[in-house]
């Protein structure tokens, strides 16, 4: 099953991050709320959670989709890490854990300053090993996407997890609900997305950028608008272009900020990932599916 994708072009630059003759196809359909994609180039396949079902879901391309973890203590973002072990953030623990080769769970983090975390969103792994994640409170507003419960954090942050010591610090304590977060090529500027109007009207739907300084950032100000719905996921492409989820699917923005265009989706879109043999091939999380399409750009 597939469907004609339309885009949106904004600027003539993304005429060449788009592919003729290609199609946005569905992988798959049968989730609640399809979330944090991450491509295991090793072995082929791609993996993302399916939140309220508490599941994390594995395609295999050209072969299918099954569930790899029954049980995922409602996991929402997934990334690796630099030794390709399996990382995510768990909204039902509220913590952000490390899966190890022979299958174990190591957490990384479930407090700060002696306090539970919120409900661990989504995260990145830095060359240097940290550990960035953010800690908005969407697991412990209901009891849908985790277990409902009083945040003990006074704030909901961005932080840094040393992945030396396992330190713990807070980089960011100003948005209202941070959300998925993106280095650039050079890992010089964090990209973070506030989707804190997904609850509050009249909110911001931006994403903003921040310049790396050693262990902290130093704030550069609103990036971008997503002008439907609020950002979620996002990725960065080898060129530097940002790839951001969005209600009617996935905006791309171009290193200066200027949206160059949309890949349109029948779906609200959550989070998308890069991967394939060649990094050129989008995978979409997109409320109850999974879709996948070929671009003109390489992910990171």
């Amino acid at each position: 099953m597939a469907i004609m994708t339309p885009y949106q072009i904004d600027d003539e630059r993304f005429e060449a991050l788009t592919l003729l003759n290609v199609e946005l196809e569905v992988l798959f359909d049968g989730c609640r709320w399809a979330e944090g994609p991450v491509w295991f180039a090793d072995a082929g396949h791609l993996v993302w959670s399916d939140i309220p079902n508490n599941r994390m879901m594995r395609h295999i391309p050209d072969v299918g989709t099954s569930v790899f973890r029954q049980g995922s203590n409602f996991s929402n973002g997934n990334t690796r890490d630099r030794q390709g072990r399996l990382m995510s953030c768990e909204h039902g623990t509220r913590r952000v854990t490390r899966t190890e080769i022979d299958g174990s769970i190591t957490v990384i983090a479930d407090m700060f300053e002696g306090k539970r975390l919120n409900s661990p969103n989504d995260l990145v792994v830095r060359s240097d090993g940290s550990i960035w994640f953010t800690d908005p409170t969407y697991g412990i507003m209901g009891d849908y996407e985790g277990s409902k419960a009083e945040p003990e954090q006074p704030v909901r942050g961005v932080y840094r997890v040393d992945g030396q010591s396992g330190d713990i610090r807070r980089v960011v304590d100003d948005f209202l609900q941070p959300n998925g977060l993106a280095f650039s090529p050079d890992e010089s500027v964090l990209y973070v997305a506030d989707s804190g109007a997904s609850h509050t009207h009249g909110a911001p739907t931006h994403i903003r950028r921040f310049r790396v300084e050693g262990e902290t950032l130093k704030d550069d100000g609103v990036f971008c608008v997503i002008d439907v719905g609020v950002p979620d996921g996002i990725r960065v492409d080898t060129a530097g272009n940002l790839w951001s989820s969005a209600a009617d699917g996935v905006h791309c923005f171009a290193q200066d900020g200027t949206r160059l265009g949309k890949i349109l989706v029948p779906q609200v879109v959550a989070n998308l990932c890069f991967g394939g043999p060649r990094r050129n091939r989008l995978f979409i999380t997109a409320t109850r599916s999974l879709y996948a399409i070929y671009v003109g750009a390489r992910g990171l």
